[in-house]
C-alpha cells in the first residue's frame, strides 16, 4: 500500500500519521493488490476536515468529512470510504475480475492562476480515460460523489458523458461520429 498523509495549515505528528495508518490497513484488506491513498487533513476556521482519495485498478474511491475533532473527521470519513466499499462491493469484484485497468487513472491536477482570461478556471484535472461501459461509468461517477463523468463508451467506441438528472436518473450523452 502507496500511503501520503499531508497536512494544510496543520503539522502531521506521528500521533495522527500512525491513527491514519491503522484506518487505512481497514480499507486495504477489502482488496488483493496494493492500494494507493492520498490522506489531506486541514484545517479552516476551526473546522477540522479529512479528505481521503484511493485509487485501487482504475477506480476512485473518494470521502470528505469535517468535524470539530481532527480524530473524528478520520473515523467518519474513512468509514464513508468503508460503506462505498460494501455498497459497491459486487459491482467492483466483477469489474476487477473483468478488466485489467491501469493503476494510473489520475495522472496530474493543478490550480489555475485567477484572471488569466476573462473566464476563469479555477481547477483543472488530467487523467487517462479508460474504455468502460456506461454502466460503470456512473458507478464510478457515484464513488466519485459528482454530478457527471466523462469516459470513452466501450459500446460505440466513442467519448462520453454520464450525468445525473434532476429526477434522480442518469442522462448519458454520446459523441457522434
Amino acid at each position: 500500500m502507496e500511503l501520503t498523509v499531508r497536512g494544510k495549515n496543520l503539522e502531521i505528528t506521528e500521533a495522527l500519521r500512525t491513527y491514519v495508518e491503522k484506518h487505512t490497513g481497514k480499507i486495504q484488506r477489502y482488496f488483493d493488490k496494493p492500494i494507493k491513498i492520498n490522506v489531506l487533513l486541514r484545517i479552516s476556521n476551526m473546522t477540522k476536515t479529512c479528505e481521503v482519495t484511493a485509487f485501487v485498478d482504475g477506480v476512485i474511491l473518494r470521502g470528505v468529512e469535517k468535524s470539530d475533532d481532527m480524530y473524528k473527521s478520520i473515523d467518519l470519513v474513512f468509514d464513508k470510504v468503508e460503506r462505498q466499499i460494501h455498497k459497491y462491493k459486487t459491482r467492483l469484484a466483477k469489474r476487477f475480475k473483468e478488466s485489467n485497468v491501469l493503476n494510473k487513472q489520475f495522472v496530474s491536477e493543478k490550480e489555475s492562476v485567477p484572471g488569466e482570461s476573462e473566464f476563469e478556471i479555477v481547477r483543472q484535472k488530467r487523467f487517462t480515460i479508460n474504455p468502460m461501459s456506461p454502466e460503470e461509468a456512473i458507478l464510478q461517477m457515484n464513488l466519485l460523489g459528482h454530478n457527471f463523468f466523462m469516459f470513452f463508451n466501450s459500446e460505440t467506441e466513442a467519448m462520453a458523458v454520464v450525468y445525473r438528472r434532476d429526477d434522480g436518473k442518469y442522462g448519458l450523452i454520446d459523441a457522434a461520429k
